[in-house]
């Protein structure tokens, strides 16, 4: 038996997905502003403090809960969409950039999810979205992209959304697997997750990946995405603002022309 409300839903389309979400009269959806794609008629739309998940608390404390949203960079409020209709209806948000949709069922991880700060996008009602913050001091001071994560609670159906190819992993007990900061997407809530300093000079000053890895210990699941958002923005940046780094001024003027770039 669930807590939260029982969601059917279908992941559609390739390299920009978008997950359509089936509801039963009076089962409701939440999802952030600027993910809603389209629905059907019946369903209505209700602005909400946080995640709707504490109706039990007086206004205080709702607005605690979603003010806490804010470190993570989203907004006070969500959206709910409820089906106040007969029959089904259906709900579709969308993915805000090229990648995959990774639906989780948090009754499955001991109703508990750790997740970068960007990629929750849309869960059923009930789920609880809050902040998780890194314990360790050098997960806090040098932790990046990972030192302020969310945490989704609850037994519902959750959907995130990460850049380019996702892949999970399932690490046994002990097991250790260092990544990227920017390339961990989420992981159960028994991973045990740090900061590790590359050694040696060479790696420091011209190793060009950073000199921090996120280290994942198991047992636990993680996801990992191949192109962080942060990545690809700073690769575009680069292109559109200034030559080529690594090359002179006429070799950098012909890597233009090959890439199709004229000017």
């Amino acid at each position: 038996m669930r807590n939260n409300h029982e969601i059917d839903y279908f992941i559609k389309g390739e390299e920009m997905q978008l997950v359509e979400i089936e509801l039963d009269p009076q089962e409701t959806a939440i999802a952030e502003a600027g993910s809603f794609m389209y629905m059907d008629e019946g369903i209505q739309m209700e602005t909400i403090f946080g995640d709707g998940s504490q109706q039990q608390q007086g206004f205080m404390g709702k607005l605690f809960s979603a003010g806490k949203r804010l470190l993570t960079g989203e907004s006070l409020f969500m959206t709910a969409y409820t089906h106040t209709g007969i029959g089904k209806a259906r709900v579709a948000f969308a993915s805000p950039y090229p990648g995959k949709i990774i639906p989780i069922d948090l009754q499955q991880y001991n109703g508990k999810l750790i997740c970068q700060k960007d990629s929750f996008l849309c869960a059923a009602k009930g789920v609880s979205v809050g902040i998780e913050f890194q314990r360790k001091l050098g997960t806090g001071l040098f932790g990046g992209e990972g030192f302020i994560m969310q945490k989704l609670e609850g037994d519902g159906m959750a959907f995130c959304h990460a850049g380019g190819h996702v892949m999970s992993r399932k690490l046994n007990p002990g097991e250790v697997l260092r990544v990227d900061t920017g390339c961990v997407v989420a992981y159960s809530s028994e991973i045990d997750y740090d900061i590790q300093f590359v050694g040696g000079i060479k790696n420091t000053l011209f190793g060009g990946e950073g000199v921090f890895f996120a280290t994942l210990r198991g047992p636990g699941e993680v996801w990992l995405q191949s192109l962080p958002i942060s990545r690809l923005a700073s690769r575009i940046l680069s292109y559109g603002t200034t030559q080529r780094k690594e090359e002179g001024s006429i070799l950098g003027g012909l890597g233009n022309l090959l890439d199709g770039d004229g000017r």
